[in-house]
């Protein structure tokens, strides 16, 4: 297992991401989209999730494919930039057919940001606009840490951001993922620099640390957040040919690398979902061999890219927590 090219969910062939923000408000969207429409899946373990269509992408629903995902802060209000990337979709002609009409399927989530030292006194619901300009910004190469859905986001010590990761296998499958990390637990081992996610690590890709000489074993957390306040969002893809059940499997094993990288995590406070969405370019050569691969290699890159989006968040003015860049 390798880093891909860019180190990017984006190292999936035909997937670009857009990132969106205000940094006023800090809050804003990210939006995957594809070249085509992708199989999609999701797997919820948080106790305190916020969605649209999600229920489209259980095994036994109809629609087979979505347009996009969308990740947004805002809390409920975020949902409203699923429309503005709707929109968006629904000029370039795409959408699911209904006889002459196209309904672009965009499932989104949204993490809790409204207290957080940004001005939320808006007069109206900004995300809409926020998600068509993530739309339109979708490209291959894009940033990580304070940048769209990430802006705003924070952990239980220092401040949290958006992350990516890839990894090319030895059968030649990419996997990659994209997370907003906006958790309860922290990313970071007790008030050490060291990342948990540290034994995945490639390349020193966040700072290159290793663990610490120990741990806090017998810590028991404090939450440091209320109830709905935390939420850690993923998108998990590959260009290997996977079916809807194939991919909630994906989705289900993609979450031990939340918890691999978040301690606490998947708490009553969090939102934490997975969706996990598959371009189908490859077919698996081995039905039985590389699902088993796939899982793990989903879990090693979504730990990594937990660190990767806490280690490149930036200070900004009115922030109520310390970034890890900073002494």
């Amino acid at each position: 297992m390798r880093q891909g090219a860019r180190n990017l969910i984006t190292d999936v062939a035909g997937l670009r991401v857009g990132n969106a923000d205000d940094a006023r408000l800090k809050s804003g969207v990210t939006v995957l989209v594809a070249d085509r429409p992708m199989a999609a899946s999701v797997h919820v373990m948080g106790g305190a999730p916020g969605t649209r269509d999600t229920e489209l992408l259980a095994p036994d629903k109809l629609v087979a494919q979505i347009d996009a995902l969308v990740l947004a802060g805002g809390s409920a209000f975020g949902l409203a930039a699923c429309d503005g990337v709707m929109a968006g979709l629904a000029a370039a002609g795409r959408g699911f057919a209904v006889g002459a009409a196209r309904v672009p399927i965009v499932p989104g989530a949204i993490l809790f940001d409204l207290l957080n030292g940004g001005d939320k006194a808006w007069d109206a619901n900004p995300y809409a606009l926020l998600g068509a300009d993530a739309y339109r910004a979708a490209r291959a190469d894009f940033d990580i840490g304070s940048s769209g859905a990430g802006t705003g986001a924070t952990t239980g010590r220092l401040k949290g951001g958006l992350g990516s990761a890839s990894a090319v296998l030895d059968n030649g499958v990419t996997v990659g993922a994209l997370v907003v990390v906006n958790a309860l637990g922290s990313a970071t081992v007790g008030t050490t620099r060291q990342f948990w996610a540290a034994p995945w690590e490639l390349d020193a890709e966040f700072g290159g640390l290793g663990l610490p000489g120990a741990f806090p074993a017998g810590d028991e957390p404090a939450p440091a957040k209320r109830l709905g306040e935390a939420t850690t969002l993923a998108i998990v893809a590959t260009d290997a040919a996977l079916e809807k059940s194939a991919l909630q499997r994906l989705a289900t094993a993609a979450h031990d690398g939340m918890a691999r990288a978040l301690v606490p995590s998947h708490t009553p406070f969090d939102g934490d979902l997975v969706f996990t969405v598959s371009s189908g370019e490859k077919p698996l050569a081995d039905p039985v061999a590389d699902p088993f691969v796939l899982g793990h290699a989903a879990a090693c890159v979504l730990a990594r890219a937990v660190a990767r989006g806490v280690h490149a968040a930036r200070p900004a003015h009115a922030d109520r927590q310390k970034s890890w860049c900073q002494p």
